[in-house]
């Protein structure tokens, strides 16, 4: 793999753009991503420019995107993790009983898929979740869409396993979110 893992810089708000754009244009977005192409891209340059620079290094540590950076400096994909505190208010799913971090926004460019980028991603993401030393965090999670078992398959193939939490998939509550974790090691 010749791929460098590292965090967003704040500068690279058009390559958080792009990316993000281009994933949301992925064939399994509608199960993958809760956002959609049409509302992504009408969203302005200053949104971008907040969301790279609040999951970057120099961010306020509770949010940090983590990218797959070719030798060409293009992107293969990336991956993000929020930070869940039982005190805070809930982004998506049931409110943190620990202090655990949650991953987002995973996407791997077709080409670049079966490479290791996307095991690379997630050890960045949670190696980086692991090391906090305040909050300690006790677990990591995800949710992945029913209709969605290629990704499944993958999380469970890393590591980790479902809980057996689910909750109604945004836009369509007939269909559920499968909540996946692994317990800090």
């Amino acid at each position: 793999m010749d791929y460098v893992i590292r965090p967003v810089r704040a500068e690279e708000w058009r390559l958080v753009r792009e990316l993000r754009l281009t994933a949301l244009q992925d064939p399994v977005a509608p199960v993958a991503f809760v956002e959609t192409y049409e509302l992504a891209v009408e969203r302005t340059d200053d949104f971008w420019r907040e969301r790279a620079a609040g999951s970057s290094e120099a961010g306020d540590g509770g949010v940090r995107q983590f990218v797959a950076e070719a030798p060409d400096g293009s992107w293969a994909g990336s991956v993000t993790v929020l930070i869940e505190r039982p005190d805070a208010a809930v982004r998506f799913g049931e409110a943190a009983e620990v202090h655990q971090a949650h991953v987002v926004g995973v996407f791997v460019r077709p080409e670049a898929r079966g490479t290791g980028v996307a095991e690379a991603l997630f050890g960045a993401g949670t190696d980086w979740a692991w090391s906090l030393g305040e909050p300690r965090i006790e677990r990591v999670r995800l949710y992945v869409h029913q209709d969605n078992p290629r990704a499944a398959a993958f999380y469970r193939r890393i590591g980790f396993a479902p809980t057996g939490r689910t909750l109604p998939a945004p836009g369509d509550p007939a269909a559920f979110e499968l909540e996946y974790a692994v317990a800090r090691p």
